[in-house]
């Protein structure tokens, strides 16, 4: 593979005027197909197996035009002090706002008149309409929208308190501001970590270019494919993370060899067959990670994580073929203005080659003095943070070790108290009129009128009238409605209100009671038990989803590494980083600590897409970061030098570009803390700590650590699995011989070197 992408590298490098055309093409044809594609819809959402699901089939086939399944919202009033909703200048208010709704929009399928509907309190202060909606939250139009507002307002010019709940004010997450955080901070990073405008702005474009494809690709073909408005946010958050990583790879790897003093054609070659085999293994790691989201059997989910798997894959596409073709433009001028002095100072025409006294990622300096007869002698002239950093987890392994497995252990603890759930309105701040509303309707009604749940029965009245009764005796029950029949007579709906919020653990019993004591004839469903549902399903697929993920990984990184307890090491420490980052979730956002630092408002369970979402884009990163720091581990082992030479060559060579990348990710995530949704909020400070705990304690300690403990054995592979694991050279072994690198080599120490690799 290394001399294929070496070829690769070279090829791209000279031709760069055809490859930049063809990448700048790309873009313009995607970007065309997205202008002119049809506007995409929300896309349906279903989960198959579900009872939820099953009883709104069942709606829909009995109750055709009812839409079931479509978007609600709940108009809540409030009277004065000193009056009630029932006065005549307050009612004459709600019978405008009524009126007002069900002209507003052709897309209302129904409102309820709250003095009919039993929808004023008790205490005759409060009431609510109900409006019901023919379209789903996220294909309400903007009109509609403002229909629903409009009414609300004029209301509240009256004197009443006004609030509005529900989905149909839902919109789509706001995104942007995350990810312009993260570019400018990127930006910095990498000004930082390279020295050099032109070797900081390649990552960004490149990543830019790819994400722009990618997403610009999945607009075109959301309306055919019925892809939806919210595929493209994964892809984006994904490739941009990639991108980035990825292009760093093989810019750091093109300055270090320009350091060496290759000629800028052979330098773009070796990066691409040398950092570009870390790259093509770590972007197969994303997408197994990605498309295996299969497995939890929700189409909105498969259909998010291979649009964002293919964004992935022209991330790698792109670092193997637009980046040497950008860095046959750049030149040497990819190398800070010292580093070019250096160089040039240094070059010798007699003996023809000097390298630049600072390495490419800024790391031991090393000047090459000369070259004669073929050997070249080096001194290292000062070790950069990585290399004092490995040699001393090299001195102090087991400490090292136990305190960062401690730590994290530790912070996992947490995790154990997990309970997942979907968040209401109830978790919005208190700023928002979905969340005041949700506190006027608790204090009105109960808590459990934010999330009514919604009973089908197929069978005749009597049937519908049994399970009615039958639910009334169910403890957490505060009301139910008179079963409500269809035309044929043979489906009916029972409305029923838990005495408890919709997101408690006590509404999720109710729920699981009544299926239990109704029958089979009897589906419970609504966006309560849709919900319920929902993190059941996901719940279920965790097991199975890290199983294939991790497994397929580390057949994977058996192939890339030559070795069985490397990948073990990485699929383990990978396991250890999530679990950490999950305690500290449940940490912040179920049990409040330090809630208040990051604004979390309202506590309660963990969104159920949380751990899979985590499993999944964490895991693509870590392993980005494993393959890139431990595939020039190994590159150096293989070149001769004993296993804790070749843990600090890794680190001298690898250790800024990973923590760069690490503190770009955790950058661009961290930007969506301060978003004002919980579920925003919660991805963006989970990642963030996940790809903290990951980078820094797992891989950059606890992997040297381990590797310094077992020496020679951590690359050991049985003879006959050797026999059967293809050969992929992702070292540049092959390369290094064709190009006759090994003249230049000193001569292995270690006679026994093919029974230290492979085992007997």
């Amino acid at each position: 593979m290394a001399t294929f992408l070496y070829k690769l590298g070279r090829f791209a490098f000279r031709r760069r005027h055809a490859v930049t055309l063809l990448w700048v093409a790309l873009l313009a044809l995607a970007g065309a197909g997205a202008a002119t594609a049809p506007a995409p819809t929300s896309g349906s959402f279903s989960m198959p197996g579900t009872e939820a699901q099953r009883a709104f089939d069942l709606l829909e086939e009995r109750f055709p035009g009812g839409s079931a399944d479509g978007a609600t919202a709940r108009v809540v009033f409030k009277a004065p002090d000193g009056q009630k909703m029932t006065d005549p200048a307050n009612k004459a208010r709600v019978d405008k706002a009524v009126a007002d709704l069900r002209a507003g929009s052709d897309q209302v399928a129904s409102v309820t008149d709250p003095y009919t509907a039993q929808a004023v309190s008790r205490d005759g202060a409060t009431a609510y309409i109900h409006v019901a909606y023919k379209a789903n939250g996220m294909e309400l139009t903007d009109a509609t929208r403002d229909a629903l507002t409009k009414t609300g307002e004029e209301a509240r010019d009256g004197g009443l308190t006004v609030e509005i709940g529900g989905d149909a004010l839902q919109a789509m997450p706001e995104t942007g501001t995350g990810e312009i955080i993260g570019v400018v901070v990127a930006g910095i990073v990498l000004v930082v970590t390279f020295g050099s405008l032109v070797a900081a702005g390649l990552p960004l474009l490149t990543a830019i270019v790819g994400v722009g494809i990618g997403v610009a690709s999945i607009t075109a073909l959301a309306s055919a494919l019925d892809l939806g408005t919210t595929t493209g946010t994964l892809a984006t958050m994904i490739g941009l993370a990639v991108g980035i990583d990825y292009a760093l790879f093989i810019v750091s790897r093109y300055r270090a060899e320009l350091a060496e003093g290759r000629d800028p054609e052979d330098a773009a070659g070796r990066a691409v067959g040398t950092a570009g085999s870390a790259v093509v293994f770590a972007g197969l790691t994303v997408v197994i990670a990605l498309v295996g989201l299969a497995v939890v059997n929700i189409p909105m989910l498969t259909k998010m994580g291979v649009a964002a798997a293919g964004t992935v894959a022209i991330a790698v596409l792109i670092a193997l073929t637009f980046i040497p073709a950008l860095l046959g433009y750049s030149g040497r001028r990819i190398l800070g203005r010292k580093a070019r002095k250096a160089l040039d100072g240094g070059r010798s025409d007699a003996d023809g080659t000097a390298a630049d006294p600072a390495d490419s990622e800024g790391a031991a300096k090393t000047v090459v003095l000369g070259k004669k007869d073929g050997d070249r002698e080096a001194a290292e002239a000062a070790p950069n943070g990585g290399t004092r950093w490995a040699r001393f987890v090299l001195r102090r392994p087991i400490a090292v070790l136990l305190v960062g497995v401690v730590g994290l252990g530790a912070l996992a603890v947490p995790a154990a108290s997990l309970e997942m759930g979907l968040p209401d309105d109830g978790a919005q701040p208190t700023s928002t009129t979905q969340r005041r509303a949700y506190d006027l309707l608790s204090e009105g009604f109960g808590p459990g009128s934010n999330g009514p749940l919604m009973v089908v029965v197929d069978g005749d009245r009597d049937a519908a009238a049994k399970a009615a009764g039958t639910i009334k005796k169910l403890d957490g029950v505060a009301a139910v409605t008179p079963p409500l029949p269809n035309k044929a007579g043979d489906t009916a709906m029972i409305t029923v209100v838990p005495k408890d919020r919709p997101s408690s653990t006590a509404t999720e019993d109710l729920v699981h009671d009544i299926r239990e004591r109704t029958g089979d004839d009897v589906l419970v469903t609504g966006q309560t038990a849709m919900n319920i549902d929902f993190s059941q399903k996901m719940n279920d697929a965790l097991l199975p989803y890290l199983a294939l993920v991790v497994g397929l990984a580390f057949l994977l990184l058996m192939v890339v590494f030559r070795s069985v307890l490397v990948p073990l090491k990485a699929a383990l420490g990978f396991l250890l980083s999530v679990v950490a980052a999950l305690g500290a979730v449940v940490a912040v956002f179920q049990w409040g600590w330090l809630g208040s630092v990051f604004g979390v408002e309202q506590t309660g369970p963990i969104m159920s897409m949380m751990p899979i979402f985590m499993v999944g884009v964490v895991f693509g990163l870590a392993m980005d970061y494993e393959v890139f720091l431990v595939t020039r581990m190994r590159e150096a082992y293989v070149h001769g030098e004993r296993p804790g030479e070749a843990i600090v060559t890794g680190f001298r060579h690898g250790a800024r570009v990973v923590t760069a990348a690490a503190v770009i990710m955790i950058a661009v995530f961290a930007g969506f803390i301060g978003a004002s949704e919980q579920m925003v909020k919660m991805i963006g400070f989970g990642l963030a700590a996940a790809v903290l705990f990951d980078a820094f304690v797992v891989r950059m300690a606890i992997v040297p650590a381990v590797l310094a403990l077992l020496g020679h054995k951590a690359w050991w592979l049985p003879r006959w699995l050797d026999r059967v694991l293809p050969n992929v050279d992702v070292e540049g072994e092959g390369l290094r011989k064709r190009l006759g690198d090994d003249a230049d080599r000193p001569a292995d120490p270690d006679a026994d070197r093919p029974n230290r690799l492979v085992g007997v």
